[in-house]
C-alpha cells in the first residue's frame, strides 16, 4: 500500500468522525456550546526521533532443541542376574563408574578354571624343554638318533602354542568376568533405571539406563531455505556482512537470557524436502547443568551487520488491520504540525543502546521524523501535533 493510499482511507476515516461530531452536536445543544467553548481540539503532545541511516547488528531469533553432546545407551555385554545398582537415579556419574552389578560367579568360576588349565600347559611347557635339553646333551655325545632330537624340538614348539592359547582363554573368560560391573562410558548425569534388581538380562539386548553428558551442549536449529536465501543475496549486493562462523545466545524459556555464548559448528547441506529447513548446530558450555536435553528454548545468532538501514522504537510500529504504519510527523496546511500515518514494511529486530527496535525496509527516507511517544494521543490521521517539550514550555 503507497502512503498516498492510506492518507486517503485516513482521510476518510477523518471525515467519518467528523460526520459524527457535527451530528452529536447539532442534537445536543449542550455539546456545541461545549466544543465552541473550546475553540478546537488542542495538538497532541509528542516525541520525536529523526531516522538515520545506520550500519545495525543484524539478529535471527528463532526456536531450537537442546540436546547433550553426547548420549549413551547403558547395556550389559554379557547375560546375568542384576545384583545391584550402583547410583541414585538422576547423579552425575564419572567415566569409567560402576552402574550395575551382575552376578558374577559364574563367570569367577569359568576363571578359575581356565588359570588351572594355563598352569597345567605351563607344566607340560617346562617338562618338554627338560626333555629337549636332555636328549640335545646325548645327541652331541651320539646316544640317541636325530627323530628323537626333532621330536623333542616339536614339542617344545606344541607346548608353548598350548601356553598361548591357555592365555588367550584365560584372558576372554577375565574380560566376560569384568563385563558382571557395567560400567559408564563417559562422564555426564545418568537417567532412571530401566531394568531393576533380581531382574536377568540377556545381554546387549536389554536396555539399562542412559548417561548423558552435559557439557558441553548442543544446540539444534534449522533454518528456512528462502531466509538463507534472502541473506546470501543481501551479502552478494553488499547490504549485509556475513560472520564466518555465528555466535549464538540462548533465551529461556522465563525469558532470562542463558550466561553463555555459543557458536555454530555444523550446517548441513541438504534441504528437508518436507519441512523446506535445513538443520543446524552450535555447541555451548553448560558448566553449572543449567541447560537439559530436551529443553526448547530460543537463540538468536549474532555476528552479521546490516548497512544503511533505518531502526525505529518497536513501540512506535503500530498495526492498522491491513499492515503495520507509524505516525511521522509532517507539516499541516493551515500551518503547525500534523501526525501522518506511514506505512511500513518491518525487517528483524535489532537492539540498539538497550531498546528493540524494528528494521524498516521500506516506507521511510532518510531525516523523516517519527512519532515515538504520544500516539495515543492521536485521534485521527492529520491531527496536529507538538513536541513535548514545547507543551511543556507553553504550560
Amino acid at each position: 500500500m503507497t502512503r498516498t493510499s492510506f492518507y486517503s482511507r485516513a482521510a476518510l476515516t477523518s471525515a467519518l468522525l467528523l460526520s459524527v461530531s457535527v451530528l452529536t452536536a447539532c442534537s445536543d445543544p449542550s455539546a456545541s456550546a461545549e466544543g465552541a467553548a473550546a475553540g478546537g481540539m488542542p495538538p497532541a503532545s509528542v516525541n520525536v526521533l529523526t531516522v538515520k541511516q545506520q550500519s545495525v547488528p543484524l539478529l535471527i531469533e528463532t526456536p531450537a532443541l537442546l540436546a547433550g553432546s553426547r548420549e549413551v545407551e547403558i547395556r550389559a555385554r554379557v547375560s546375568g542376574i542384576v545384583e545391584k545398582r550402583n547410583f541414585n537415579e538422576g547423579a552425575k556419574v564419572e567415566a569409567e563408574q560402576s552402574l550395575f552389578s551382575l552376578d558374577a560367579a559364574t563367570f569367577e568360576a569359568t576363571v578359575n578354571r581356565n588359570k588351572a588349565e594355563l598352569a597345567a600347559a605351563q607344566a607340560r611347557q617346562a617338562q618338554a624343554e627338560r626333555t629337549l635339553k636332555r636328549l640335545d646333551k646325548l645327541r652331541k655325545d651320539g646316544a640317541v638318533s636325530q627323530q628323537s632330537l626333532d621330536d623333542a624340538l616339536s614339542a617344545v614348539d606344541v607346548a608353548k602354542a598350548d601356553v598361548k592359547t591357555a592365555e588367550a582363554i584365560l584372558q576372554q573368560a577375565q574380560v566376560q568376568l569384568n563385563y558382571t560391573e557395567v560400567r559408564s562410558p563417559i562422564s555426564g548425569v545418568v537417567s532412571r533405571e530401566l531394568v531393576s534388581e533380581g531382574s536377568l538380562v540377556s545381554g546387549p539386548e536389554v536396555l539399562l539406563t542412559y548417561v548423558t553428558q552435559l557439557d558441553p551442549m548442543y544446540v539444534r536449529f534449522s533454518v528456512a531455505e528462502r531466509d538463507q536465501l534472502r541473506l546470501r543475496a543481501e551479502a552478494q549486493s553488499g547490504k549485509v556482512d556475513l560472520p564466518k562462523q555465528w555466535q549464538v545466545k540462548v533465551l529461556l524459556a522465563n525469558g532470562d537470557v542463558y550466561n553463555q555464548t555459543g557458536i555454530v559448528d555444523f550446517s548441513d547441506v541438504r534441504i528437508n524436502t518436507q519441512t523446506g529447513t535445513s538443520e543446524m548446530k552450535a555447541e555451548i558450555a553448560n558448566p553449572d547443568a543449567l541447560l537439559r536435553p530436551g529443553q526448547f528454548v530460543r537463540i538468536q545468532l549474532e555476528g552479521a551487520v546490516r548497512h544503511n538501514a533505518i531502526v525505529v522504537p518497536q513501540k512506535a510500529v503500530l498495526d492498522g488491520g491491513t499492515g503495520k504504519f507509524v505516525y511521522v510527523m509532517a507539516d499541516g496546511e493551515h500551518g503547525g504540525k500534523v501526525a501522518m500515518p506511514a506505512p511500513v514494511e518491518v525487517g528483524e529486530w535489532v537492539k540498539l543502546n538497550g531498546e528493540n527496535g524494528w528494521v524498516i525496509k521500506s516506507g521511510l527516507k532518510d531525516g523523516d521524523v517519527v512519532i515515538v511517544e504520544g500516539m495515543a494521543r492521536i485521534f485521527f490521521p492529520g491531527m496536529p501535533v507538538q513536541l513535548a517539550q514545547e507543551s511543556a514550555t507553553k504550560g
